[in-house]
């Protein structure tokens, strides 16, 4: 099972994963562990992460970015038609009225949703994991803004299937970021004491976010969050971009927005120039070449101007701060730390506002960038049941308080509950009572659209079907579970019809499954809930009963003398669920399956174009060997033939060669090789043969010094047997025969034409005399051991006791024995023995 989290942010993303006893931020194919969140399209394939940023300037109007804050949007939302004129590229409504990106994409405009459009991000993040991981990857958690919605949580959730991950939870970004803050700390206070309060300040490219923590051992529970979803590191770099095109207006007389190229290639200088002023405050340089109407622009500018330019910005800093404060009812004294995280928290200016405000140091622990991502793969790694990880339970909360209404028959109108406060503890499940003799619909909203950064307040609605009264006419009990699940989204999760069935006074009733009724005024919580809950339910247990008031009345009734035995059958009810801005199932597999078949084309293209790039690369390199290395291998001749061919085919590739398919390459390829091989192959011989004489001359002179050896009478040679000796000597003679004939017949030989003898044929002569003479020559000669003395004992002989009527001795062991003793009395001679 794998296990890992992925960062995915505005500007770029991380990808980190469990392995080797630890969590690991993993490098994608450019071994860079940031993966631009871009995706290019052309005419025949897509460029995701670093392949695409390369070409924002090249391929701007098919080139997005930045596409993360319209998930889950209209196209007519107003925040999207404010930013549409910064864009380079175009957007277009999806039929459904959702965002869609319009690009051209196969020489064909296509217009791509967001969820698919991050669905391709995505599966490039993915593919940097399984190349990781040596392993598919399918299990993940993915990192969302804590500010999200319902609509847009569950945009990113569509994308994630359509990447084919299986997202184990949506994760909000400082929650994910105190877990991997929080899970290493040892020091924790116990958790009966008072908890260790740290807050976290994340301020990314495109949002600030800031939480509260409480920490005690082996849990943390979030307090409070706040946010500013038009505050980021992007806003920074807008104030640059629009100082710049006022400058360079008055200065030289550009219309910079006029010209996206210029635009796109200003955004990049700006954002590095942002960067620099971070480490210095010093004047730093902005030189642009060929700008616009091939004219160079420069300029300059200090941290102190550019913080007069941002103050209006710096000024948004403390809301979101005052803002926890007030929520978690902590004064500053309370606060142990102050962790801050995010590319942007680099600013010189944010960190000196956030430390002013909490009156102490920030604290640097954390990877600024990396800190997500890992946080997001810790989260996995406990849900998997692969990794064994430290007990540690997470209670996030809900970021905006959530209410639902239904028409009340009681009220005749409209009536209403909050079910989830704000900061309400998630993930979290509810309960709630209905009496109604019809089915009916529950609608949820979020009730304060002041706090949304997003235009709709509806959620989405519920049908309660197969609701009827109960035999007698009443209103029948409805039992409806609410939840906000771990993704942070907001469901009803699930409805039940409670029938009561009275039998008469004395008889028994059948003994059925029953469904354990709840307690009044208790609410129903998950099992999965009740990790975080232990010796804390007091304050989360309520139920909400809404209905008919008679019912409740009847309740109240003192109780009858012969009461009739009662018993309960739980029916549950199908829901309708129509949400805001959901992808139907029908859309959702035609986006798989389309996914599906744009990575089949770019795994096509990524064959033609490495079978186009081994044709260029061959030319380059056979040219420049004819005239170096091969030189002497080919004559002058075959040379400027196969360099003129080398030099159309270069030509040809630039020309009618340029989009051919992958076959077309393969058979250019081969016909190169046809010529070039040959010439190649005659330098490897050139080079390899004489090592390999030189082997077979080394086990000639090895095995004829062993002849002569035997010869000599040399005693260590003559156990052998003469005759096999004899064939030995025979071949070492024919294989020295071979070689020097075979060495003079190619010293004759001209360079620039096929040799006489192979490496593989002289290597083949090698081993031949090797299996021909080693088994003979290299047989060992036969141990020969003095005879062992007897030495009697007390206990008798050494060999063992003597034999007795019990044990008579065996006649053939002893004939056997003495054989042996005559055979080694025979072998004396030949060992010196004092």
């Amino acid at each position: 099972m794998s296990v890992v989290g992925f960062d995915l942010g505005f500007q770029s993303c991380y990808v980190a994963v469990a392995r080797a006893g630890g969590i690991e931020t993993v490098a994608n194919e450019y071994s860079d562990r940031c993966t631009p969140s871009f995706v290019s399209f052309g005419p025949s394939n897509r460029s995701i992460g670093a392949a695409a940023k390369s070409q924002v300037v090249t391929n701007y109007k098919n080139t997005v970015q930045g596409f993360k804050r319209f998930h889950g949007r209209a196209c007519a939302d107003p925040y999207v038609q404010s930013v549409k004129s910064n864009l380079v590229y175009d957007l277009a409504p999806m039929p459904t009225g959702a965002t869609g990106i319009k690009v051209m994409y196969m020489d064909e405009e296509r217009v791509f949703s967001i969820e698919q459009v991050t669905g391709m991000l995505l599966t490039k993040l993915k593919e940097t994991a399984e190349s990781a991981l040596k392993k598919p990857v399918v299990d993940c958690v993915i990192s969302v803004p804590s500010y999200f919605t319902d609509s847009e949580r569950r945009s990113v959730i569509d994308a994630a299937q359509i990447a084919g991950l299986n997202c184990l939870r949506l994760m909000n970004e400082t929650t994910a970021v105190t877990l991997a803050y929080g899970i290493y700390k040892q020091d924790l206070p116990a958790p009966e004491e008072k908890p260790r309060i740290v807050v976290f300040v994340d301020l990314g490219h495109s949002g600030y976010q800031v939480s509260v923590c409480a920490f005690n051992k082996g849990k943390l529970k979030i307090l409070a969050t706040a946010f500013d979803s038009e505050l980021g590191g992007k806003d920074f770099d807008d104030i640059l971009v629009k100082h710049f095109c006022e400058e360079f207006s008055q200065k030289y007389k550009l219309d910079v927005k006029s010209k996206p190229r210029a635009l796109v290639r200003l955004n990049q200088e700006c954002e590095k120039l942002k960067k620099l002023m971070s480490a210095n405050s010093s004047d730093l340089p902005l030189n642009i070449e060929c700008f616009m109407n091939d004219i160079d622009v420069s300029s300059k500018l200090n941290r102190g101007q550019f913080e007069e330019m941002c103050a209006e910005l710096l000024a948004k800093v403390e809301g979101p701060l005052c803002s926890v404060m007030e929520q978690a009812k902590l004064k500053k004294e309370d606060i142990y730390a102050v962790e801050i995280v995010g590319g942007a928290s680099r600013i010189p200016a944010i960190k000196e506002r956030i430390s002013k405000f909490f009156g102490k140091e920030l604290s640097t622990t954390l990877n600024a960038d990396e800190a997500v991502a890992r946080g997001c793969a810790l989260q996995c790694a406990i849900l998997s049941p692969a990794f064994k990880v430290r007990e540690f339970s997470i209670t996030d909360v809900v970021p905006y308080s959530i209410s639902l209404k239904w028409n009340s028959a009681a009220e005749e109108g409209l009536s209403d509950c909050e079910v989830f406060p704000k900061n309400h503890a998630a993930p979290f499940s509810k309960v709630l009572t209905f009496y109604r003799k019809e089915p009916f619909t529950l609608e949820a909203y979020y009730n304060n659209p002041k706090e949304l950064p997003y235009p709709t307040a509806s959620i989405g609605q519920f049908l309660i079907q197969n609701v009827s009264p109960q035999p007698s006419g009443e209103s029948a009990k409805v039992k409806v579970k609410v939840r906000v699940n771990v993704h942070g989204v907001f469901s009803v999760s699930g409805a039940s019809l409670v029938e009561i069935i009275k039998t008469p006074e004395g008889e028994e009733p059948m003994e059925t499954e029953q469904t354990v009724k709840e307690d009044e005024n208790k609410m129903q919580v998950d099992q999965e809930d009740q990790k975080f809950q232990a010796g804390d339910n007091g304050d989360k247990k309520s139920e909400t009963v809404t209905g008919d008031p008679k019912q409740e009345k009847k309740n109240d009734q003192p109780p009858q003398a012969k009461k009739p035995k009662v018993k309960t059958k739980t029916v549950e009810l199908p829901i309708e669920c129509n949400l805001h801005w959901q992808l139907s199932s029908e859309v959702l597999n035609m986006f798989v399956e389309n996914e599906g078949k744009m990575i089949m084309q770019d795994k096509l293209e990524k064959e033609r174009n490495d079978a186009k790039n081994n044709v260029e690369e061959y030319v380059y390199d056979m040219r420049d060997k004819l005239h170096g290395v091969l030189e002497k291998f080919v004559n002058e001749a075959d040379r400027d033939s196969f360099s003129l061919k080398l030099e159309d085919t270069e030509n040809w590739l630039y020309e009618d060669g340029e989009d051919q398919q992958k076959q077309v390459y393969i058979d250019k390829l081969a016909e190169l090789k046809k010529i070039g091989q040959p010439i190649h192959d005659r330098y490897i011989e050139a080079e390899e043969r004489p090592n390999a004489f030189e082997e077979l001359g080394r086990q000639i002179q090895m095995y004829m010094k062993i002849i002569e050896a035997y010869k000599a009478k040399d005693e260590q040679y003559d156990h052998l047997d003469e005759l096999e000796v004899t064939k030995v000597n025979k071949h070492v003679n024919d294989a020295m025969a071979w070689m020097n004939g075979k060495m003079n017949q190619q010293n004759s030989q001209d360079l620039t034409v096929d040799p006489v003898v192979k490496v593989v044929e002289i290597k083949a002569k090698t081993k031949e005399l090797y299996s021909a003479c080693n088994p003979i020559l290299s047989k060992p000669k036969p141990k020969v051991e003095p005879p062992k003395e007897e030495k009697p004992t007390e206990n008798g002989p050494v060999n063992g006791p003597e034999p007795t009527e019990s044990q008579p001795c065996n006649p053939d062991k002893a004939t056997s024995a003495g054989t042996e003793q005559e055979t080694v009395e025979n072998k004396l001679p030949e060992m010196d023995i004092d």
